[in-house]
């Protein structure tokens, strides 16, 4: 499933970054690569803050789409 439909405060293993070559690198330079954990802190607006290697990062609707968990 996309990021974008995970619960808060569940932890998730990535399984897929997807996008163009731009977007995957850009993604994989925040922390999200495959095998990594990933948690929901907040979803306001349809954008989400979560925490991904130790640091809080906030995303788009948009990105949060590209990721499968």
């Amino acid at each position: 499933m996309p990021l974008l439909l995970a619960p808060v405060g569940e932890e998730n293993i990535i399984k897929k970054v997807g996008g163009s070559p731009d977007v995957k690198k850009h993604l994989e330079n925040l922390g999200f690569v495959a095998g990594g954990r990933v948690t929901v802190i907040s979803q306001i607006a349809g954008n989400l803050i979560v925490n991904v290697k130790e640091s809080r990062v906030a995303i788009s609707r948009e990105m949060a789409g590209k990721i499968i968990v």
